[in-house]
């Protein structure tokens, strides 16, 4: 599956098209680095509030985001989502 992920990524910077999955959690995480509402995640990455509420559940459940247990949840990105960040553009730079 990584593989299909990584073609898509290079296919999308070639032609354009849609983002992968992997490429749409480093948009998250990077959006909530120094801490985000849902809202602004949702705008920011160009998603709707369903999907990326499925998105944040698996990101949270991984390690890679935590969320305030306040009345207005703020999504950040864990030191393991930020290693993720890390380790995502490394790979891209030894393919592009």
């Amino acid at each position: 599956m990584l593989l299909n992920e990584v073609d898509a990524l290079v296919d999308m910077r070639l032609i354009g098209e849609r983002r992968g999955t992997v490429k749409i959690i480093v948009d998250i995480l990077e959006i909530a680095l120094k801490g985000a509402m849902k809202t602004e995640i949702v705008y920011k990455a160009n998603l709707n509030f369903k999907i990326v509420q499925k998105y944040l559940d698996f990101l949270i459940k991984k390690g890679l985001m935590s969320v305030s247990s306040n009345k207005r949840k703020k999504y950040k990105t864990t030191e393991k989502g930020r290693e993720f960040i890390k380790r995502y553009k490394e790979a891209v730079e030894l393919i592009v």
